[in-house]
């Protein structure tokens, strides 16, 4: 029996979510709560772009709704909310501007790593998390730095914790109230430290140049003499054992965010268009199936890198529970979350950066105008898969299928020590 089908949908019919109906039953109603603000930020996404205007109003407006404590226990303050669930939520506020969860992306880190500290560190933590504190990210060196150590130095002074030296990719610094930064300590071992982002001595500098990304604020920070409280020193560069699959699976989510973004301006750039050209296979841009053709790729490519980012944090949730209740086949199922997130970011990456190169073919040359800002998602995506490079996973990945080889865990930038 076949059916037939008509343009419009009987009334009171409507299709469903335009890109899925989120992780849980209760997404709807927990994501409803911040789509007002994703619209707010999302109206000046371009004129930000353009003017190169830092988001601190609209990081506040995150803040000020309770975005920034999604995944601090509700008797903290957040909402709880799960693994799935933080990442489609950072999928939906990068559509709106990829740079401001980009510039978040330490902070939620540091909200797992302080779900994962002992209990006081744990307690002091999520409470001020819950409060809408945010922590930035100080861990990557520039020039001669070595692999193997931070030339960042933490000393002991007397009484007191000192903390010297320069970072790099900085992101979210500039924002935040406190910053998670890797030294080295006295006997040459890694430590993390968490400090006051105003205190004497911390000096954070905008002056990230990236092609894309461009609010990022990732940006120099110097760190001159400063003080360090001793409760805010831990042993070891790791912060959580998940750590290198969530903070990449951040950056998937971004990419699929970016990759929504440019299928939205896509089709509304081409539906607004009366203009043609006189060889085109119809009149109108919008009846244009050439054209059609190139809305439905990009489209699609944007719900596959955003599917494959959902699929991944299933798999990171699942280690995290692993490990949370010291299940013996937990580094097993971590090694199984982080080929999962590199797979992804491979498939993400390469969906989303085509996807926005190839809208120019159906949009001619007036899209390359720096005030359609279409090009931000194009060098905002290519900056973004810039990040751990992708060629380095492809061949991790194989390594794994061919060879039955784990991936090496935390990974480092630097000169290598032999």
């Amino acid at each position: 029996m076949s059916h037939e089908r008509t343009a419009s949908l009987p009334p009171g019919i409507v299709v469903g979510p335009a890109w899925g109906y989120g992780p849980t039953e209760r997404y709807t109603a927990l994501a409803e709560r911040f789509r007002p603000v994703f619209a707010r930020i999302r109206e000046q996404s371009v004129k930000r772009e353009i003017e190169r205007r830092l988001p601190y109003e609209e990081i506040g407006w995150l803040r000020e709704a309770g975005f920034t404590a999604l995944r601090v226990p509700r008797d903290y303050g957040g909402s709880g909310a799960t693994l799935p669930e933080l990442f489609e939520l950072l999928i939906e506020l990068s559509e709106a501007d990829s740079n401001i969860t980009q510039a978040l992306r330490a902070h939620f880190g540091f909200i797992e790593h302080a779900l994962e500290s002992a209990p006081g560190r744990r307690e002091t933590w999520l409470a001020r998390l819950g409060r809408g504190e945010l922590v930035g990210a100080a861990w990557s060196e520039t020039g001669e730095a070595r692999q193997s150590q931070f030339s960042t130095r933490l000393t002991h002074d007397g009484n007191r914790w000192r903390l010297d030296g320069t970072k790099f990719y900085t992101t979210g610094s500039l924002f935040a109230d406190w910053i998670h930064v890797g030294a080295t300590n006295a006997r040459d071992e890694p430590v993390s430290v968490t400090i006051d982002r105003h205190a004497a001595g911390v000096d954070v500098v905008d002056d990230w140049d990236g092609m894309g990304q461009r609010l990022t604020a990732s940006g120099t920070s110097h760190f001159t003499n400063v003080e360090v409280d001793e409760s805010n020193i831990v042993d070891g560069r790791a912060p959580f054992s998940y750590s290198e699959a969530f903070y990449q699976l951040v950056h998937v989510a971004t990419l699929a965010g970016i990759g929504r973004a440019n299928a939205g301006d896509t089709a509304a750039t081409i539906a607004a268009r009366n203009r043609s050209y006189s060889h085109a296979a119809s009149a109108r841009p919008a009846d244009d199936p050439q054209i059609l053709q190139i809305a439905g790729r990009v489209r699609a490519h944007a719900w596959a890198a955003g599917a494959t980012a959902a699929h991944a944090a299933r798999a990171v949730e699942r280690a995290a529970h692993a490990h949370a209740r010291g299940a013996g086949d937990s580094l097993a199922v971590l090694a199984e979350a982080e080929i999962e997130v590199w797979q992804a970011q491979a498939v993400a990456s390469q969906l989303v950066i085509d996807a926005a190169a190839s809208v120019f073919d159906a949009l001619g040359a007036s899209a390359t105008l720096r005030q359609a800002g279409l090009d931000r998602h194009w060098r905002n995506a290519r900056t973004v898969a810039s990040h751990n490079p992708r060629i380095y996973k492809d061949r991790i990945v194989g390594d794994f299928a061919v060879n039955g080889t784990l991936p090496l865990g935390q990974w480092r930038i630097g000169t290598p020590d032999s």
